[in-house]
């Protein structure tokens, strides 16, 4: 095994059984009964005889779910994480940077070590907003292959605003990838403009609109880069199950728009709630998820809380700038009272 990954830690996932899971920016809404069982039906008719088609069905289906130009090049992932190493394997050669504001998704940093690539991250201003003159003289000095921009930024929230990213689009040597995982609560997207710009890749999910365990990502860009990348990606990533899934659900994407739309609207009134309590700071946030700092320390309140089996991410050893930090995701509304009840109660001892 190399060193560099002897030295690792494996990505932690929690056991999360009757717990009230707020870790992992989950949808925390079922979907409709009628809508699982005609992806259970789907599923059932699929043939785990043959390895999956071209895709071509799927392709015109989040073409006109998702808004995606007709021009536009597409490839679809294990995930958004398998694109973001597709992407870094494609691109970087053993040392060539690759560059994003810091602290971001931890999976840009991991995807450049994977493939011997150098990370480097800018740090973000001690409010945790983006310090764009940094940034600029970052990609000045490194001419990083890739810049990852998280929009909105995981785990800060933040939206870095359209004349900053212009900006790092015109500035940076290489490709640019704006990674919009958290777009649907955002109510912002770069996805009309991916032809607009030679460099710029729109990387997203459906993970965070309901439909985590399918494990899919798609990316636009120009065609020539994503001709590219199609080099790179293991043949037949996107199993059966998940094409006949995403055929019947993206079919019905009003239901999973409305459940964005619910999170959406409970997230001022969560983050009103949480900075009203003793000790506690929330950070804007465009996400479904909100960042907190408390002043009796982040492990301690997680601790605390995971004894009333109520989970949220502990991000406070991630970097400097994030000491005493809780990542909470939006729940459903009776998840959100319990949280609220348990810091209540663990805040005011």
């Amino acid at each position: 095994m190399r060193a560099d990954i002897r030295g690792l830690q494996a990505y932690p996932v929690a056991h999360a059984e009757g717990c009230i899971k707020l870790d992992a920016m989950e949808c925390p809404y079922p979907l409709p009964p009628a809508l699982r069982d005609a992806v259970a039906a789907a599923i059932a008719h699929s043939d785990l005889t043959r390895y999956p088609g071209d895709n071509a069905a799927l392709r015109a289906r989040v073409r006109q779910a998702f808004d995606v130009p007709e021009a536009a090049g597409l490839v679809f992932g294990n995930g958004s994480d398998e694109l973001i190493h597709l992407l870094v394997q494609a691109c970087c050669a053993p040392g060539d940077v690759v560059l994003s504001p810091w602290p971001s998704f931890v999976y840009f940093d991991m995807a450049a070590r994977f493939d011997h690539a150098r990370f480097v991250g800018v740090p973000l201003t001690p409010a945790l907003e983006l310090d764009l003159p940094a940034l600029l003289d970052a990609i000045a000095r490194e001419q990083p292959r890739l810049v990852f921009l998280a929009l909105p930024n995981n785990p800060t929230g933040g939206l870095w605003s359209d004349d900053a990213v212009r900006a790092v689009l015109a500035a940076a040597p290489g490709l640019v990838v704006v990674d919009e995982a958290y777009q649907p609560f955002a109510g912002h997207t770069w996805m009309p403009e991916v032809l607009a710009h030679p460099n710029l890749v729109v990387l997203r999910t459906v993970s965070k609109i309901g439909l985590a365990g399918l494990r899919f990502g798609y990316l636009a860009s120009h065609p020539a880069w994503t001709a590219e990348l199609d080099k790179v990606r293991p043949p037949y990533n996107i199993g059966v199950h998940t094409q006949a899934a995403l055929d019947v659900l993206l079919a019905h994407k009003d239901v999973l728009d409305d459940m964005a739309a619910r999170l959406r609207a409970d997230r001022e009134p969560l983050a009103r709630a949480l900075a009203a309590l003793p000790g506690v700071t929330v950070f804007p946030s465009s996400g479904n998820f909100l960042l907190l700092r408390t002043d009796r320390g982040a492990d301690a309140v997680q601790a605390a809380l995971a004894g009333r089996r109520i989970l949220v991410r502990n991000v406070s050893r991630f970097h400097p700038l994030l000491t005493d930090c809780l990542r909470v995701s939006i729940g459903a509304p009776d998840e959100n009272a319990a949280l609220l009840a348990a810091l209540t109660d663990i805040l005011s001892a």
